[in-house]
């Protein structure tokens, strides 16, 4: 059977652009949780919870979330980093209802003139009352939307550093 995916059932997403820059340096932009919210339109804000101080493997952390129409709908999400490559990848899942919910890569792959990002996502579960809320909202296009900002915004980022240094 097919995998479903788009606006009537999420699935997997994902898009990508040519940083230049270095793959680790981008990597620590994206690593650094709780500054997620500069690049991200839907993260406001990521705080490291339970002892955790930074990007490893098991940290875990509280992402604070705004979207939706007219950004209406607010919540939060537990998260856990399940992969922390610097330079290579950075992995984490969300929770929802105390099961692990939606993973979100970020790969770093370098290339002529810089590094290729993708940012995407995979979702494990979501509950049915979520899965009738996403219909509506076009919840497939604000995600795509949402990947296609935050890479923009990490790619100024990025290279706005990478030139500081050059200059």
């Amino acid at each position: 059977m097919a995998t479903r995916n788009g606006r009537w059932w999420l699935t997997h997403d994902s898009c990508e652009i040519v940083i230049q820059s270095t793959p680790e340096h981008v990597y620590d932009l994206v690593a650094e949780l709780p500054r997620m919210g500069e690049w991200s339109p839907e993260c406001q804000r990521v705080e490291w919870v339970d002892g955790s101080t930074g990007p490893a493997v098991g940290a875990r952390f509280v992402g604070h979330n705004r979207g939706g129409p007219r950004g209406l709908f607010k919540w939060s999400r537990h998260g856990r980093v399940l992969m922390a490559d610097p330079g290579r990848a950075f992995v984490f899942v969300t929770e929802e209802g105390g099961r692990e919910s939606t993973e979100w890569h970020y790969r770093f792959e370098p290339v002529d003139g810089g590094t290729r990002v993708s940012e995407g996502y995979e979702v494990r579960w979501i509950p049915a009352w979520a899965r009738i809320v996403d219909v509506p909202t076009n919840r497939h296009r604000e995600l795509r939307e949402a990947m296609r900002h935050t890479l923009g915004r990490l790619k100024i980022a990025a290279e706005s550093k990478t030139n500081a240094d050059t200059a």
